[in-house]
């Protein structure tokens, strides 16, 4: 049926979503997949926010302030290939 929508799913992929733990599921797949089986997306799409982890309390540098405004300094690097000419 899904074949018929245009949508080949491969063996790997199949046996992901039948346990429960796919890969990647695209939004188009899921747009097909709710069409096939006559439901909406929010009866496959179940959210579980007790398996999303906090963040840490100590933050990286790198981490810190999204938007603080710092000075980018290019660094060399030695042992670099040149580009094909």
């Amino acid at each position: 049926m899904l074949a018929d929508r245009g949508l080949v799913i491969s063996a790997g992929k199949m046996s992901g979503l039948w346990s429960g733990t796919p890969n990647v599921v695209k939004l188009d797949e899921l747009d097909v997949m709710c069409a096939v089986l006559g439901c909406g997306v929010e009866e496959l799409l179940l959210p579980e926010p007790g398996k999303v982890s906090q963040p840490d309390a100590t933050t990286d540098e790198t981490t810190a302030v999204v938007g603080e405004a710092r000075a980018v300094t290019p660094r060399r690097r030695a042992g670099r290939s040149l580009p094909p000419r």
